[in-house]
């Protein structure tokens, strides 16, 4: 078995798929220092800039006083701590629902949903281009599982019409994460009213970015329905650790008894949700931190003027680059850092053959300089690095 992974891996470094850690030695902002050298980075989900902000890190500091660095038991035991209790109210409140829970990730977060509440005589449709846990729980669940063409309203539309399945849930991405377009969420609500359907929205990059005061993406279109279930994760704008899911309150109750991600785990310590109540506040807040997000957005994509690779169609934090070969996306990631800036090259399995990509997050904690280097550095790569050929 050994020489099998070998040779697998050494296949993954000749088709330059082989990925990397990097050893992060400070916190996560838009300066860090990795590997021993400091960088500027458009590598985090980050988004608001609150993964180091004082208020959160004294609210985790003054939790861990009272209620110690662990939950020590599951949530069904004794772990489940007043602070994870007034976190879940709070996230409810704050995204319109009548219930929330919380789950130690967001992977852990949809597999423990779709498969709790879908089952064998059931149905999952799933956008192709959906984050792996979303397919990942469709597959525990044991529903048949229908993939359809990334954002095909008709194609959705053709296989709820056919489907005889006796539970239906459609399941996106609020936000794409590897191409930062928005799901037209209008359009599949629209189809759950029609065909009896639910949908499971992942909203890991909108929330704490879209919609009045952050709220998220279903609030950015307006939307609102009992038909509806929501994903949010707590450690991209949110800035800490974890996720949660808003929903009905008999969903709610019912994941408790059966989503087995939630059961079968000690959920994460008191004080991380401790923290979070201090970002739910300032995500509430953050108006100032979403237009300089914003702003920055709106900065690379009407500077950034190049021939040979393109922006993909984003108006989110989530930007793109468009590279095609995944050996030329390692070399422009490779240059930016011998220049001191940090963006990952993303390539397939992540994303499609072909469209390998450097994936820019901005952030509001960068600064208007920081976004003019970037730009600068792409103009000068576009120029130096010779176009890969791949062979094969």
């Amino acid at each position: 078995m050994f020489d099998y992974l070998q040779s697998a891996l050494d296949q993954r470094q000749a088709n330059g798929l082989m990925r990397q850690r990097r050893l992060l030695d400070s916190p996560q902002a838009e300066h860090i220092t990795a590997n021993g050298a400091a960088y500027l980075s458009f590598c985090s989900n980050d988004y608001l800039g609150l993964a180091n902000d004082p208020k959160l890190v004294l609210a985790l500091q003054q939790a861990a006083t009272e209620a110690g660095v662990g939950s020590g038991a599951s949530n069904l035991i004794t772990g489940h701590h007043r602070f994870h209790d007034a976190l879940e109210r709070s996230l409810a409140a704050f995204v319109g629902k009548p219930a929330a829970l919380l789950f130690s990730t967001g992977y852990m977060a949809n597999i423990g949903v779709i498969s709790a509440l879908m089952g064998r005589e059931d149905a999952v449709f799933s956008d192709k281009l959906n984050h792996a846990c979303l397919n990942d729980g469709a597959f525990l669940s044991r529903a048949k599982h229908h993939r359809f063409a990334h954002n095909d309203i008709n194609a959705l539309d053709q296989l709820l019409a056919a489907s005889t399945a006796r539970h239906k849930l459609i399941a996106a991405d609020a936000v794409f994460s590897m191409d930062g377009d928005i799901a037209p969420l209008a359009a599949y609500l629209d189809l759950c009213e029609r065909y009896d359907a639910y949908l499971y929205v992942d909203d890991a990059h909108g929330f704490g970015v879209l919609g009045p005061q952050g709220q998220g993406t279903l609030q950015h279109l307006g939307l609102d329905s009992p038909r509806l279930i929501m994903m949010g994760t707590l450690g991209k704008a949110a800035g800490v650790a974890g996720a949660f899911v808003a929903a009905e309150q008999v969903v709610i109750d019912y994941l408790i008894q059966h989503a087995n991600s939630y059961i079968y785990t000690t959920p994460a310590p008191p004080p991380l949700s401790a923290a979070l109540l201090a970002a739910v506040d300032e995500i509430k807040h953050g108006e100032a931190r979403r237009q300089r997000l914003f702003a920055h957005i709106h900065l690379l994509k009407t500077s950034l003027k190049l021939q040979r690779w393109q922006l993909a169609a984003s108006d989110t934090a989530i930007q793109p680059l468009i590279v095609g070969d995944p050996h030329e996306a390692l070399a422009l990631s490779q240059y930016l850092q011998q220049h001191g800036v940090l963006v990952p090259a993303i390539r397939p399995p992540t994303v499609p053959v072909n469209t390998s990509r450097l994936r820019i997050s901005l952030s509001a904690a960068h600064q208007t300089q920081d976004v003019h280097t970037l730009i600068r550095l792409l103009h000068s790569a576009e120029q130096s690095l010779p176009r890969h050929v791949n062979a094969a």
